[in-house]
């Protein structure tokens, strides 16, 4: 008799993307009540989940065996079954081969050998998909219970050992079976009334009782031989979390020290001279950095900082290894760790036992080139950016299944917002929205993380290659840090590009050379410290949004210390726990508060005994409550948003509870520390974290102090920031600029600057093909500017729209002809020309036509409609629109005369921002700018937000000013809309 757990399911969960319906430890628990001792995942071309498998079936106390069902659309080719580590990294090599290159897989026999030695791994084929004569060794023939009839006519008796049970396992039931149909609906992006059977699972493909089984098997007792062999043969290993990242970069571990100790020297003596007592705490850094293994981390990362330099590229060290001293000598951070007092246990400790935390920030523009570096620096084998996977909410749920079940637009726009049903099929699309919740969707890449890895990366998973054009890992962080692979984050952010462009611009502009590492002379610049004090910061890196530039003017910053304090503040975890407005109160008044215990104040001293940092959870948890060093740092990852599971947090409160029971602080004390530990599961900082972004925001003050317009234009040119590009030109125009429309004599593809006089780019025209504006700067370059509509016309062959497009941004105003006779004119030459092509000699030789034209009238509201539409915004005062008398209005700058009182004030809606109420009711806060481009802030309760919410657009706005730390904004109690001037002749 066989045994009655005999393991026999080959296994998808819902990494088979858009087809299985277990999440993968639910598999596991599956199989463990349906009685199997041993489980086969082989999701579709697919090893997304294998270690996360593997993990769980330990739990469990199940085998886990590893594989993967190959198949090109629909077509199902052949099972391959790893039985050893060996063959497991030669499935995701196959896997790699193909998905990198984006080549269809081959056909049963079509291929070469996918296992190095038959004893590596098994390939199972559907019944009928090979004949068993033409089997090797290590290949199999795999029956489904319902196939066991069609053995009757086969050579069982010729071939004995090469067929095995093939039971696969898709779903849980018939409930999740109708949601495999939708999701192979979504996948097909078809009616779900459409799909065809090969689109769909057999609806038997789910945990087959193992009696029944066996019974559908009791006349061959040799396939459930064959098949308990094949799985008794298999066998997975893995050392989860030892670490598995390039282990040297040098010949040996003992050349990477006497390395890192060289380059980490000289780097101090650089920063710091020769100071007797930082060096105590730099030999500790080197010593404990050595111990635990990361000297070629750090190593690995001093090299692409120094290619990045060497290229020219500016960056940005941040994260917990800006805590460090070494990294600071080594120049891949800027932050001074001994000026900001940072505590180097939160960055690297004996307790820790993941390699530190570096986040290597480069313009969006060098993020890519960087990549590509570190890619043909350490091997295609051996380098992947990390991959992430998308899930299924809400909105995306219910589109995708109203779309599948035939529903119109509109119907799925009113079910997404109201979130009730009204009918059937409205309520089944909320029922199973529910089951397909946080479902993965799809491959997708990691924000920053590279991974390079000592052994090759097909040991650990299969690469493919999303649009991107780099080789991305198939796991995401939570699998690659459960193994021991561990990310290096190279990111990108458009700040570092205003900065380079900026230094760029004041080259050309000024020929002066910045210097813009010289952050000591930026921190004491007086110009500056006003500049901040003022929350003039629009455009600087992290703190131009109108939360952080409130902030700011509430906290009168005007010092690094100041700026590190409010990027930290400014989070989600600390502004909606209290803490912020704490923290700004007791900052405002240093003697008008106590401390919890006076024992904190001893930790806590320095932010008024309010936690703002990470590394605070640590302190406190160590120095105040007695924790242990390993659970204080455990602690400070638990209450961390991205740490997957928060499993070890109840453990963790009852110790620390526990402990401060123990050193008999007070219940309350005790309650409120908690709580503001707890709020740091909102996105907090880590200091160094804050302290690095306070160094890029430093970097852009000084830049906007000085050249501030230079520093517009780049902002506009990196299109990045947090308002649309339309308020920067407004802030170029601030900072003295005459802001011109395009031009084809003097505007270039990117907005461009000489002297004060700025060309608005080509690129922000709507409609204007890339390519022709291309080919306008560059028959400008070879032949001079052009001498009128004609000569554009033959020496850049426009079509009749692109032409109309440029006569009305008014690119062509140089001719002195208005818009409409040159619209008519260019419409008389194309005519006559019929030019396809740029003319390789001129046409135009004789003096133009004189065109006897009726008088076409020109109103001066023209040019305002064309840059709207052509645009987006206008080129020039937005308040010269406004069908209103701006000077009737009280502005920004009267508002603290009228603190209490009701104002009216007249404003151009530039954001706002909705939030949600505590009963769920939804208000916002606005921002508008006055007639001399100031700001007046706006607070818009639920009820006039629901009247009147803010949209684009001039408003009167009325409401109580109030005033918060010297900060005044407006309770507004009524909207109402203001109109524009028409274009008629009544404007004139």
């Amino acid at each position: 008799m066989f045994p009655q757990d005999l393991p026999m399911y080959f296994c998808k969960s819902y990494f088979s993307f858009n087809y299985g319906t277990f999440a993968t430890e639910e598999l596991v628990e599956a199989g463990v009540e349906a009685g199997a001792t041993a489980l086969t995942l082989t999701n579709i071309n697919s090893t997304c989940d294998a270690w996360d498998f593997v993990r769980f079936c330990g739990r469990h106390g199940i085998k886990p065996i590893l594989g993967a069902e190959i198949r090109n659309g629909n077509n199902l080719l052949y099972i391959l079954i790893a039985a050893n580590n060996k063959g497991y990294r030669r499935i995701n090599e196959f896997l790699s081969d193909h998905l990198r290159d984006k080549k269809p897989f081959p056909e049963p026999g079509a291929f070469d050998p996918v296992f190095d030695t038959p004893t590596d791994g098994f390939i199972i084929y559907p019944l009928g998909g090979k004949t068993p004569e033409s089997l090797a060794a290590n290949e199999r023939i795999g029956v489904l219970p319902g196939e066991v009839n069609r053995l009757l006519k086969l050579p069982l008796a010729s071939y004995p050992d090469k067929w095995v049970i093939r039971q696969p396992v898709t779903f849980q039931n018939k409930t999740w079976y109708n949601l495999h149909r939708l999701l192979r609906a979504i996948d097909r992006n078809t009616l779900l009334s459409r799909l065809k059977p090969e689109d769909l699972a057999s609806p038997q493909e789910y945990f087959f009782p193992q009696a029944d089984m066996l019974t559908a098997f009791r006349q061959y007792p040799a396939i459930i031989t064959n098949t308990y062999r094949l799985i008794d043969t298999c066998a997975i290993e893995m050392d989860f979390g030892v670490d598995k990242n390039k282990q040297l970069f040098t010949a040996s571990r003992e050349d990477d020290r006497v390395l890192l100790e060289k380059l980490a020297r000289d780097g101090f003596r650089f920063r710091y001279g020769a100071n007797k007592k930082i060096k105590e705490r730099f030999d500790k850094e080197l010593r404990i950095i050595d111990q635990m293994g990361f000297t070629a981390y750090f190593l690995i990362t001093w090299d692409m900082i120094r290619y990045a330099q060497s290229r020219g590229f500016y960056h940005v060290g941040r994260g917990s290894g800006a805590n460090s001293l070494v990294a600071y000598c080594l120049q891949i951070t800027d932050v001074d760790p001994i000026e900001l007092d940072l505590y180097f246990e939160r960055f690297l400790n004996p307790h820790r036992m993941s390699p530190p935390d570096f986040d290597i920030d480069f313009s969006w523009l060098d993020r890519d080139e960087i990549i590509d570096y570190m890619m043909k620096r350490y091997g295609r084998n051996h380098t992947t950016l990390l991959g992430m996977y998308p899930t299924f909410q809400y909105n995306a749920i219910v589109r995708e299944l109203g779309k599948v079940f035939g529903l119109p637009k509109a119907e799925i726009d009113h079910l997404a917002a109201k979130g009730y049903s009204e009918d059937k099929i409205q309520r089944t699309i909320l029922q199973y929205g529910k089951l397909l919740q946080n479902f993965p969707s799809g491959l997708s890449i990691h924000p920053g993380g590279i991974l390079i890895s000592e052994k090759p990366l097909s040991s650990y998973c299969a690469i493919h290659l999303p649009p991107k054009g780099f080789p991305t890992a198939m796991i995401d962080m939570f699998v690659a840090e459960n193994i021991g692979l561990y990310k290096l984050d190279v990111l990108s952010q458009r700040g570092l590009g205003h900065i380079r462009e900026c230094i760029q611009l004041i080259r050309a502009n000024h020929r002066i050379d910045i210097d813009i590492h010289e952050i000591d002379k930026f921190k004491k610049d007086p110009d500056i410290k006003e500049q901040l004090r003022a929350g003039n910061t629009i455009g600087c890196f992290y703190i131009e949004s109108p939360a952080m530039r409130q902030l700011i003017k509430k906290l009168k910053c005007d010092s690094y210390e100041g700026l590190v304090a409010a990027s930290s503040i400014i989070r989600p975890g600390v502004g909606r726990s209290g803490m912020m407005h704490q923290y700004i109160y007791r900052h405002n008044n240093p003697g008008k508060f106590e401390y919890l215990h006076p024992k904190l104040k001893d930790i806590l001293g320095s932010t008024y005994g309010v936690m703002i940092y990470q590394e605070q959870v640590i302190q406190v948890a160590n120095e105040w409550a007695n924790m242990e060093m390993a659970d204080a740092d455990l602690l400070r990852r638990a209450t961390s948003s991205k740490y997957r599971g928060k499993g070890h947090l109840p453990m963790l409160k009852e110790k620390f509870f526990a402990n401060c029971r123990e050193a008999g602080y007070a219940t309350d004390a005790v309650e409120e520390v908690w709580r503001q530990i707890e709020s740091f599961a909102e996105y907090s900082f880590c200091k160094a974290h804050s302290a690095s972004y306070a160094v890029e925001s430093y970097q852009s003050l000084f830049l906007k102090t000085h050249y501030p317009i230079e520093f517009a234009v780049a902002v506009i040119n990196n299109f990045g920031g947090f308002y649309s590009r339309e308020l920067y030109f407004y802030e170029l125009m601030r900072a003295g600029a005459q802001v011109h429309r395009p031009c084809v004599n003097n505007s270039d593809y990117l907005t461009n600057i000489h002297g004060k006089d700025a060309h608005v780019g080509f690129v922000h025209i709507k409609g204007l093909e890339q390519a022709f504006a291309q080919r306008i700067i560059d028959a400008r370059q070879d032949a001079g500017p052009y001498a009128g509509l004609a000569d554009l016309i033959e020496r850049t062959a426009p079509t009749p729209e692109q032409l109309d497009i440029l006569i009305r941004t008014g690119a062509l105003r140089f001719t002195g002809k208005n818009k409409k006779e040159l619209l008519w004119e260019g419409d008389f030459l194309q005519k006559k020309t019929k030019l396809t092509h740029p003319a390789p000699h001129p046409l135009f030789r004789e003096a133009p036509v004189a065109y006897i034209l009726p008088e076409l009238p020109v109103y001066p509201m023209e040019d305002y409609y064309d840059d709207i539409q052509l645009l987006g915004f206008p080129a020039g005062d937005p308040f010269f629109l406004v069908d209103d008398d701006p000077s009737r209005y009280l502005t920004a700058r009267d508002l603290p005369g009228h603190i209490g009182q009701t104002v009216t004030v007249l404003g151009y809606h530039i954001t706002h921002k909705p939030v949600r109420t505590a009963k769920g009711d939804t208000m916002s806060f606005g921002t508008f700018l006055d007639v001399h481009k100031e700001w007046i802030d706006t607070v818009h309760f639920p009820p006039i937000h629901a009247a009147h919410p803010p949209q684009a657009g001039f408003f009167r706005i009325t409401g109580k000013v109030i005033e918060e730390f010297g900060v005044c904004s407006i309770e507004v109690t009524r909207v109402e809309k203001a109109g524009i001037k028409a274009r008629t002749p009544q404007t004139v």
